[in-house]
Parts: structure tokens; C-alpha cells; sequence
């Protein structure tokens, strides 16, 4: 076990390594987390910048990690400090490009969105991701507590479906996006490492990732080695945006304003911040409704492909 341990290691370092110095571009995003402490570890030795995207108004939990990564590795970091409305303004530009709704891609990829747009004002052609690491070494959350014959299955139930708005952003903003996680050999070698090497017991913990955890726990520091998986959102301060709908639209403009989409669009919204959202796709795009399709969200009623997920409005499970 501890050799065929080893042999995972070594080639999963070596892969990362490989695809990771195959990237041009001179700017990571930094989110302080495992995949982005990662692959600023390989490229520390070409002094790339970073750029940290951290919500003024709303706590974050990304800043102190990033600043430690910074130090460690001896990386500039920019820190973009960004005010409550500036990222309303990001959110509208971010519906237009994803053309959904769907309040946790949002949520989420607001903070790409001004990331990537930090790159183009600063004059960047390209910047350097993290996406695919959680997909590929089971990373997210509602993985972690799956008993283990479901596990390989959701894994690949996963990696078939998975797809990264970054790159829908990127090309919208003319940047180009580097992701060392998704090269092809990364990806080959990931899907051939057991599940119970991706969700593991560590020091009576519970990780996603784990593989990737201990291969790296010796190189990166310990505190972003074994940090507990913190959605981008909750990291960059975004997540506050849920309270900030809560506390702006009163339950009674709420409900008035639920019982109209009803009855207009035959489409159900699940929270305040939901009808934020979808108030801007509506006005961007008209109604999600697809009246040819047999397989449709129940919320929404936009065309949904055979998934327990609807990509448009953000419902699951359905």
C-alpha cells in the first residue's frame, strides 16, 4: 500500500509539475486554497504575480492565506479590495456572459469575473487557475460524506458534467485562461486513482482531495494543506451576498414578487437572491422557459440534460 502510495504521489507531482511550467501566462489567481497554493509552489521559481479578490463590505476568509502563500513563496500579490457595488455591477456583466441565473455559478464566478477584468485593466494577456481540482480529487463538500460504494460513481457522475465558466469569461474579456488541473495527463492520471484515496480520514478529519493534500502537505504550508474546503464565495467574501438580498428585499416584496414570476413565466424562485438574478436574466434574456423540450428543471422549466442539476437555475437535487 505505501509504495502503490508513493507511485500515486510521485506521478501526480510529476504531471502537475509538467503542466504547470507549460503555462505562459505571468499572473495566478490566488485564492489561498490547496489547488491555487499548488500551483503558485511550482511557479514561484519565474516570480509570477498573483491577484487576490477579496469583498470590502462582507467577510473573507481568503486574505490571511493569501498573504501567507505570498510570504512563503516570496510572490507579489495584489489585493483588489472590491466595494459592494462594484461587484452588483460584476454580477449583471457575469449573468450576460454565463447567461443563467443560477445563484451559486454566480455567486462563484463573479469573483473570476473580476479577477479576469483586474488582468485586462492591468494590462495581463492571460491568467493561471485552479478549476478542475475539485471535480477530478473530489473537493467539494456534499462529496465528502458519501459512503464509499456511491463515491466512485458521483466522481465520475461529476467529471462527466463538469465545465468551467472561466473560460466562457475569459473569452468575453479577451484574456486567455490557463488551468494546469485540466491537462489532459493530469486528468488521465486523477481518474485512475482509487476514490478512497481522493476522500480520506486525516487526523480524525474528513478531506476531499486527500491525494493531493498529502502529496503536497511537505511543500506547501500545513494550515492550506489540510485547510477545510471553502467555497470560492466564502473565501472572497461573496457569500455575504446572500444576507445583503435577505436584508434589502422585505419577505412581503419577496413573496409578491415570487407569486408575479409564477404566474407570468411559470417560474418558481427559491430565495431573495435568486430574484436578484433572475430579475437581470429576464431583462437580459427573456424567459428561460423551453416549451419544446420533454426533460425540463421543475423550477424553471429550461431544458436540463440527464442531471440531478439544473445549470440554469441552480436547483438541486432535481
Amino acid at each position: 500500500m505505501r509504495n502503490m502510495l508513493e507511485d500515486i504521489s510521485k506521478n501526480l507531482y510529476d504531471a502537475l509539475e509538467k503542466s504547470c511550467n507549460s503555462c505562459t501566462s505571468n499572473l495566478i489567481s490566488l485564492s489561498g486554497g490547496l489547488d491555487s497554493t499548488i500551483i503558485a509552489y511550482f511557479l514561484k521559481e519565474k516570480n509570477p504575480k498573483t491577484i487576490a479578490i477579496i469583498a470590502e463590505d462582507f467577510v473573507s476568509t481568503d486574505l490571511t492565506y493569501c498573504q501567507m502563500v505570498s510570504k512563503q513563496m516570496q510572490l507579489p500579490l495584489s489585493i483588489y479590495n472590491v466595494k459592494t457595488a462594484i461587484i452588483l455591477e460584476a454580477i449583471e456583466e457575469t449573468i450576460k456572459i454565463l447567461k443563467n441565473f443560477n445563484d451559486i455559478e454566480i455567486r462563484n464566478n463573479v469573483v473570476m469575473y473580476l479577477a479576469i477584468k483586474w488582468a485586462k485593466e492591468n494590462g495581463e494577456k492571460s491568467i493561471i487557475t485552479g478549476d478542475g481540482a475539485d471535480e477530478l480529487f473530489a473537493g467539494y463538500n456534499f462529496l465528502i460524506n458519501k459512503p464509499e460504494n456511491e463515491l466512485e460513481e458521483e466522481i465520475k457522475r461529476v467529471c462527466s458534467i463538469m465545465h468551467f465558466p472561466t473560460q466562457k469569461i475569459g473569452k468575453a474579456l479577451g484574456i486567455k485562461i490557463e488551468s494546469p488541473f485540466l491537462d489532459d495527463n493530469v486528468i488521465k492520471i486523477a481518474k485512475e486513482i482509487p476514490a478512497n484515496l481522493k476522500v480520506k480520514n486525516e487526523n480524525n478529519k474528513r478531506h476531499g482531495k486527500w491525494i493531493l493534500r498529502k502529496t503536497f502537505e511537505k511543500y506547501i504550508p500545513q494550515q492550506i494543506a489540510w485547510r477545510m474546503k471553502s467555497p470560492m464565495q466564502e473565501g472572497s467574501g461573496t457569500s455575504g451576498l446572500t444576507n445583503l438580498f435577505e436584508s434589502v428585499i422585505g419577505e412581503e416584496t419577496f413573496v409578491e414578487k415570487k407569486l408575479t414570476v409564477k404566474k407570468d413565466d411559470d417560474v418558481v424562485i427559491r430565495s431573495r437572491e435568486s430574484m436578484h438574478y433572475y430579475e437581470i436574466y429576464k431583462k437580459l434574456f427573456g424567459s428561460p422557459c423551453d416549451k419544446e423540450s420533454k426533460n425540463t428543471c421543475p423550477y424553471c422549466k429550461h431544458k436540463v440534460e440527464n442531471s440531478k442539476f439544473c445549470r440554469m437555475c441552480g436547483a438541486f437535487p432535481i
